[in-house]
């Protein structure tokens, strides 16, 4: 890909601008430190299927900004119905909004040079996350940890979060155009459960700035002895800010919570590290009825195949929906051979058919959901920096199960393995 002869995002250290961490930033490492999701009511959740409902969307609320756009993205396109987002993002910086951008070097490589160009004259604070340098990058294991978000925060008070990459959902960057969209999800979210996803949009964008970012503090906090005062005054002012009730909530991981409450879950190599895959076991673990997952990327670890396993003999009924249309045929593969021991105890598994399949999604009853850039393999479990959002609300659950029971609709069942294979496979 070309260069531009000058401030080039993709080279780290050469844009002049600087950044702060924002205000309350203890209460915010507090955040970060913890291992649960931390719940939080009031919020109001709405569920995009595809670009074609996310872009306008976006659209929407970006040309109505006042203040600030911040966005985390993995693969940013100018082809397509993205190109509309990204209209309203250089309107939104030329009118004096202060519009940060982080994309991932290794996602959004193939973007045209002129497209990066034409987003810093027009005022967007552009960074690039871990640029890979080709020659070398692939021998240095961090290279591998990618920034795998999909997040915008607009004026601080709305949210966008899911699986949902700005690209085109006809698109495929391996594959070409396609004439069906690919299946995915994103939520948009107003209330509480904003906040730490700017936080975290802010947290990328630094560290892709500067090296590092002001959660690299917390290690050091915890390590210097002298310190460790201090960081206990952090943890109890911030949890000062959560009323009895949500304090215990929060402990005991209660069941019944109220509508609409929300939790964002990050996984980082920080403190963070199962945050995501935890919530999900637990979940899965508490099930009653019903348990469906959707993810193009299948191959989780042994615990939790273990729970889906335990649900299904206990009568769970356990759907996975996968992909039909392969983008990664080694992906795929590796999904099939987890097929047999799963389906040896009654659970169902769906492959999508009409394009490709990039949603990530866990219903679970009637009352918990989670929708996020997640899948279930080791990239995402173990190395990439994936967002995701917990809703325990049986109105969004419904919408979501509804929308997803189209989806198996339009799917194959794999059929059962017959008697011989399952000895084999027992073999």
């Amino acid at each position: 890909m070309s260069r531009p002869p000058h401030k080039d995002p993709w080279q780290p250290g050469l844009v002049e601008h600087s950044d702060k961490p924002p205000q309350g930033w203890l209460e915010v490492l507090a955040w970060y430190s913890r291992r649960k999701p931390l719940f939080t009511g009031g919020n109001e959740v709405t569920l995009l299927q595809g670009g074609r409902t996310l872009f306008p969307a976006l659209c929407q609320h970006i040309d109505q900004a006042q203040q600030s756009v911040w966005m985390a993205l993995y693969i940013v396109s100018p082809l397509g119905q993205s190109s509309e987002v990204l209209q309203s993002v250089m309107r939104a910086a030329r009118r004096g909004v202060e519009v940060s951008m982080v994309v991932d070097g290794v996602g959004s490589r193939d973007a045209p040079a002129s497209l990066w160009r034409a987003l810093e004259e027009a005022g967007v604070r552009l960074v690039v996350y871990k640029p890979l340098h080709w020659l070398w990058g692939l021998m240095d294991a961090g290279q591998w940890r990618r920034m795998h978000l999909k997040l915008c925060v607009v004026d601080e008070a709305v949210g966008f979060i899911g699986g949902i990459n700005l690209i085109d959902d006809r698109y495929d960057l391996s594959h070409g155009w396609s004439e069906n969209p690919r299946l995915d999800y994103a939520v948009s979210v107003r209330g509480p459960v904003v906040m730490p996803i700017l936080h975290t949009i802010r947290a990328m964008w630094t560290r892709a700035q500067f090296g590092r970012d002001w959660r690299d503090d917390l290690v050091q906090w915890v390590q210097d002895p002298h310190r460790l005062q201090r960081l206990k005054q952090m943890w109890q002012s911030a949890s000062l800010r959560l009323s009895p009730q949500e304090r215990e909530q929060l402990m005991d991981d209660a069941d019944l919570l109220q509508p609409m409450r929300s939790a964002f879950v990050l996984r980082d190599n920080l403190r963070q590290r199962r945050t995501i895959e935890q919530a999900a076991l637990r979940a899965i673990v508490q099930a009653r009825q019903r348990i469906d997952i959707v993810t193009p990327y299948f191959y989780p670890r042994r615990a939790m195949r273990k729970a889906l396993r335990a649900a299904a003999e206990r009568g769970v009924m356990v759907r996975l929906l996968l992909q039909g249309k392969l983008d990664y045929r080694i992906a795929g593969i590796a999904a099939q051979v987890l097929y047999g021991e799963l389906q040896q105890v009654g659970v169902r598994i769906f492959e999508y058919q009409p394009a490709f399949l990039h949603a990530k999604v866990l219903s679970v009853d009637d009352e918990w959901a989670t929708v996020g850039s997640s899948n279930l393999d080791p990239l995402s479990m173990v190395l990439n920096l994936e967002g995701n959002l917990i809703v325990r609300a049986r109105k969004f659950v419904q919408t979501l199960s509804e929308s997803l029971e189209t989806d198996f609709a339009q799917s194959r069942e794999v059929p059962q393995p017959d008697t011989v294979h399952d000895r084999r496979w027992r073999t």
